[in-house]
């Protein structure tokens, strides 16, 4: 890693995103109106909601009828059972729960409060709810593959979302797909300021973008969705962020 500084910029002007939207030519847009000129190693962070709701992750918890077994997590969580429902449909497993808490494990594999299933930013009726993509990491690689071909650049991209974490109170953004970044830097054999060699070291470089993304994105109805970031310098492999998820058997919390 050299780089000596970093430059995010919030991309405004996109409209609320609708099903079937496309996406890549709406951050293509903002990019333009934000007179950036992309350059390679440029690297897009994008919100995982605009993404789940151009992929239509969208789901009606009208329609939604809930099993014996969600019915009763429900009482103890105290959460609507149809939207316990979709959580455990997204699920392979619940870690804990306890009133007002429902951490899953994703069908993906990440661990997370209510398999990310929101309704914050949401336009429409109180019954919708937001599901995340199918294949985070192919929704970004398809986002890099269209940016490319737009602007004649090499981009990264970056899906985020927000986590809650271990130890930690507060939530931070974190890479939940990615294209073209080194989301998973392997620092064993590095030397340290001494010449000390480190052995297990990683950077969840992924992870670290995202979470500076999100300070411009904001939690709320700060409208900006899409974070435009130049100066990273990084010689490590490109990986997807699927390389940040920790096998189960190396997770102590588990």
């Amino acid at each position: 890693m050299a780089s000596s500084s970093l430059t995010l910029t919030a991309l405004g002007g996109i409209p609320l995103v609708k099903p079937g939207d496309d996406l890549a030519a709406l951050l293509a847009a903002s990019l333009r109106r934000a007179r950036i000129a992309p350059e390679d190693g440029d690297i897009v962070v994008v919100a995982q909601k605009v993404v789940s709701k151009a992929e239509g992750r969208i789901v009606d918890l009208g329609g939604i009828k809930p099993s014996a077994r969600a019915a009763g997590l429900a009482r103890e969580v105290n959460k609507d059972p149809r939207l316990v429902e979709i959580i455990l449909s997204e699920s392979s497993e619940v870690i804990r729960h306890r009133k007002d808490v429902l951490i899953v494990a994703h069908r993906l594999g990440f661990v997370m409060a209510n398999a990310g299933v929101d309704q914050s930013n949401v336009a429409g009726e109180d019954e919708q709810v937001l599901l995340l993509p199918r294949d985070p990491d192919a929704s970004a690689a398809a986002l890099k593959s269209k940016l490319d071909r737009e602007f004649g650049v090499n981009f990264g991209v970056i899906i985020n979302d927000s986590f809650g974490r271990a130890w930690r109170n507060g939530v931070v953004g974190v890479a939940l797909g990615a294209a073209g970044v080194p989301s998973l830097r392997d620092m064993a054999g590095v030397a340290d300021l001494f010449g000390r060699k480190m052995r297990v070291t990683e950077v969840a470089t992924a992870d670290e973008i995202a979470a500076a993304a999100s300070l411009l994105m904001g939690q709320a109805a700060e409208a900006q969705p899409a974070v435009h970031l130049r100066g990273l310098v990084c010689d490590a492999p490109v990986l997807p962020a699927s390389a940040l998820l920790r096998p189960k058997e190396m997770d102590l919390f588990r």
